[in-house]
């Protein structure tokens, strides 16, 4: 999902980019004074535009409500280095044009990448005023974290993935959710209305942003204030099951009923099974609502290092810092995939040969790769056959992934060639 109505109306089919040099943060010297002044400043006016977004991405919890996620008192997991310079590294772009690593990053507004081979950091770069550190905002990377919680309280038996959702949450009986499986909910083939059209102010999209607090409320909106009162309020349109597409809410959905079954908040949950078993080295945070309602769709805010653990230990197959986190069997449950043809009605063709399962990216490739993606370049790319993560954090001014998907496919194959050759 976008956040950004100025990223939405750029992201025409040829749209004209800034070059990235100007508008990085340190041109841009946006809340650098003591106070900020006039250009300087951010604000909840502001804050949906670009390129006030490229600051927003690292400060989100200065401008909106935020949940903390405690990492908790353990010690911080080592994560051992063993750097190499993958910035003169050569591909080539979706056009045939030689690329260097680098010249990728700054071309696709990168704010942090970092690429782990064996779980040893073998490169790992920071750019935009971003340190190890800052927390950034994951937006959609969000889903597959509250995918993974689902699906672990699936295995455990908590959640029936055949049961409807109104089972659960009752409240949602005459909603689209009414006689949707959670399974539906997981692979987003529900049938809900619910129309991501970021150039049409009628689209579902716009009263989710605000009741979200992912923009700022308009003057005289009367809409829904909260993120569960809008969910209520969709209905289903079309036949359960048809087709996957791509819609935010069914995460919010899904959110809710694991909350529904644990009793506990995303933040609480999230320190307790994750953050606070990987040796997380910073807290993370989510957004929430008017209400205190998490973003579970698009509010998560984390460290690269971190998110590069998480990575890590789907990669092991659950495990990490010598702790269980999820059960083996949900791991490669997930990395089955969903159904490709299913996938096909997303009109997503720009990921070719994709398929999405249990809130997750599956490319169906010859290593096994998977990832988590948000808009503006948020990604975890898993390719387990490579014995690789990577995570790339950025604030691309166009949301969607169409745009880049192409060039980032290529660049996670020479990603994975490289370190391929690091232990001949």
């Amino acid at each position: 999902m976008a956040l950004f109505t100025l990223c939405a109306r750029a992201a025409a089919q040829s749209p004209i980019l800034p070059p990235p040099d100007s508008v990085s943060l340190e041109k841009l010297g946006l809340m650098n004074s003591f106070p900020p002044v006039g250009d300087q400043i951010v604000n909840n006016e502001n804050r949906g535009k670009y390129p006030q977004m490229r600051w927003v991405l690292q400060h989100t919890r200065e401008v909106v409500p935020t949940r903390n996620i405690r990492r908790g008192n353990s010690p911080v997991s080592e994560l051992p280095a063993a750097p190499r310079d993958f910035d003169g590294l050569v591909f080539e772009d979706d056009k045939g044009q030689k690329i260097t690593v680098a010249e990728w990053q700054k071309n696709t507004y990168t704010d942090g990448l970092i690429v782990l081979h064996k779980g040893r950091v073998v490169y790992e770069r920071y750019s935009n005023q971003m340190k190890a550190e800052t927390p950034h905002l994951l937006f959609s990377v969000t889903k597959s974290f509250t995918g993974l919680l689902a699906a672990q309280l699936i295995h455990e038996g908590k959640i029936d993935a055949n049961s409807v959702v109104s089972k659960y949450v009752p409240e949602l009986a005459e909603s689209a959710w009414g006689d949707m499986t959670v399974q539906q909910v997981l692979d987003m083939t529900g049938a809900v209305r619910f129309r991501e059209v970021y150039t049409d102010p009628t689209s579902e999209i716009f009263p989710y942003l605000y009741a979200s607090n992912l923009l700022p409320v308009p003057t005289g909106y009367a809409g829904p204030k909260t993120i569960y009162e809008f969910v209520k309020t969709l209905k289903k349109e079309g036949e359960h099951g048809a087709g996957f597409v791509y819609r935010t809410v069914h995460s919010e959905v899904l959110g809710w009923i694991v909350s529904r079954v644990t009793g506990k908040h995303f933040a609480d949950l999230l320190s307790e099974r994750v953050w606070s078993r990987l040796g997380m080295q910073e807290d993370a945070y989510v957004m929430v609502d008017a209400v205190g309602t998490p973003l579970q769709g698009a509010g998560l805010n984390a460290s690269l290092r971190d998110l590069a653990r998480f990575g890590e230990m789907l990669r092991r197959g659950g495990e990490f810092n010598g702790q269980r986190v999820f059960d083996r069997s949900v791991i490669d449950e997930l990395r089955k995939g969903g159904d490709r043809e299913k996938f096909k009605a997303s009109g997503m063709s720009f990921r070719p040969g994709y398929s999405y399962h249990n809130q997750w990216w599956i490319l169906h490739n010859t290593d096994g790769a998977f990832e988590a993606s948000g808009v503006h370049g948020q990604m975890i790319h898993i390719n387990p056959a490579a014995e690789m993560v990577v995570v790339k954090l950025s604030s691309h001014p166009v949301a969607g992934a169409g745009l880049t998907q192409a060039l980032t496919l290529r660049a996670w194959d020479a990603l994975a060639k490289a370190v391929r050759t690091l232990d001949k």
